[in-house]
């Protein structure tokens, strides 16, 4: 396993080694003198969230006047090389001011989104000609875009969404969780910094210091914001959609893992491990419980451990459960205090010693460690009968947010059946979840997954609307 600083190293090898041709280009053709901002900030960060507003009101018109698509290319360029130089400290400033995840983890995570997000070559043109002439349809910006990020992966999620927004010819307000905002304000500064010294215009992105959720309110009911995104919870988004706007929103998820009886247990062992306990779990779409035919429970819950897993006994995941649960009239919820945290920390409270990075237990279906999402590096296994009850049983669990699932299996029909009936936005197959977003796998990477709202796996195209233009009467043909 490497540590933060060799991570640290094999980031600078990278930023040594990036493609800077998109910078390298044009970087005489700056764009015409910007307007003065009407209000001062300090690298987009404002006091007020209306000035915040204003200025990216203001600079999405310039923007998309006077910066051409390879100004964009060139921008984003710019923001890749800066993440990446800054990764392994965005990733140290989140874990001490949240209090959750894993450094290296986090790191790895900065490298995804800064790599594998799509820039302006998603933004394909459609063109059609016939005998009543050339029909071309382009994917335009919205304008400013109002976006809500989350605590769990809080500047992954701006340097994702700047690039995804901007490559679409946006600029946006993001409003950031409070548990997270100092990290955030330095990620946006340096951002923002960047945009302006590679010929953008000041205020393209733009943040209040202080995140509230008057501030959401008073950026979702702007008449100058023309979409919102959200990334989070699903009060969030459902909030967001009662905005009266058109709304994008990844909600929560809580993804099961179907293992059948023909399944290469090894391998599922291996890579659910990584995935469970991946920055202590605290990815939407990282495995949150396991429902495996019999014939294979004692053997994947073997090689568990030998991967490294700590298996609870009963005396243990009844402490467990009281110490990261809150039990009441309404039933159970997460304990705030535990999301993200190390799982030697949670053993060391109830008198155990380890160095694990995941905990496992054997409970029934019904067990509040199943049903209940709660982004700890917790994994609770379930036995079952057969095949058809073990997809019956996941789907329960899933409950409904069409996120993310997977199996492991060498059953096609098995793969098939359960995919149709999931339904979910992300569904992988014979690997971890984290491969299904392009980490470890192919496709691109996003922070925003919008399964609420249909979008799925959110790329710059993901943030525009499509124009058509028609040249009628066989106008501009040449055959």
């Amino acid at each position: 396993m490497l540590d933060t600083e060799d991570i640290a190293k094999i980031v600078q090898q990278i930023v040594s080694t990036m493609d800077l041709s998109a910078l390298a280009k044009a970087q005489a053709q700056q764009p015409a003198a910007k307007p003065a901002a009407a209000v001062t900030s300090d690298n987009g960060v404002f006091d007020k969230v209306e000035d915040a507003i204003d200025a990216a009101y203001q600079a999405q018109k310039y923007y998309i006047e006077n910066c051409t698509v390879a100004d964009r290319d060139r921008i984003i360029a710019a923001i890749r090389k800066v993440s990446m130089e800054h990764a392994p400290e965005f990733a140290r400033m989140i874990v001490e001011e949240s209090g959750m995840g894993r450094v290296e983890d986090k790191i790895a995570k900065h490298i995804a989104v800064i790599n594998n997000t799509p820039g302006t070559e998603c933004l394909t043109t459609h063109a059609l000609t016939g005998d009543a002439g050339l029909m071309l349809e382009e994917y335009a910006p919205f304008g400013l875009i109002g976006a809500i990020t989350p605590v769990t992966n809080p500047t992954e999620t701006i340097i994702n969404n700047t690039i995804s927004m901007i490559a679409g010819g946006n600029s946006v307000v993001f409003n950031v969780h409070p548990n997270a905002k100092n990290v955030c304000a330095h990620c946006l500064k340096l951002l923002h910094k960047t945009i302006v010294e590679n010929g953008g215009p000041a205020g393209l992105i733009t943040m209040a210091k202080e995140p509230t959720m008057e501030n959401v309110n008073i950026i979702s009911q702007s008449a100058k914001v023309r979409l919102m995104v959200g990334t989070g919870g699903m009060p969030m988004v459902n909030a967001l959609l009662r905005s009266g706007k058109k709304t994008i929103g990844a909600g929560a998820g809580n993804p099961p893992v179907l293992i059948d009886d023909t399944a290469d247990i090894a391998l599922a062992a291996k890579e659910v491990y990584y995935g469970a306990s991946f920055d202590n779990n605290l990815l939407c779409l990282a495995e949150k419980e396991v429902f495996i035919v019999n014939s294979a429970a004692d053997q994947f819950i073997e090689k568990m451990k030998a991967e490294g897993a700590y298996l609870l006994n009963a005396d243990e995941l009844t402490k467990i459960l009281n110490l990261v649960f809150i039990h009441d009239e309404k039933g159970y919820r997460i304990n705030k205090n535990w999301v993200g945290k190390d799982a030697s920390l949670m053993l060391r409270e109830i008198g155990i010693t380890s160095d694990t990075k995941l905990i496992i237990c054997d409970v029934p279906a019904d067990h509040p460690f199943v049903l209940v999402e709660q982004l700890m590096p917790v994994l609770p296994i379930v036995r079952c009968a057969s095949f058809d009850e073990a997809m019956h049983g996941a789907i329960a669990a899933e409950s409904g947010n069409r996120h993310t699932s997977s199996m492991f299996s060498k059953n096609v029909d098995n793969m098939t059946r359960f995919a149709k009936a999931i339904e979910t936005t992300i569904f992988a197959k014979n690997g971890c979840t984290l491969k299904g977003l392009g980490i470890g796998g192919n496709g691109h990477t996003s922070m925003t997954i919008a399964g609420p709202t249909g979008e799925g796996i959110t790329c710059a195209r993901s943030f525009t609307r499509l124009r058509r233009c028609m040249l009628a009467d066989g106008g501009f043909r040449i055959v």
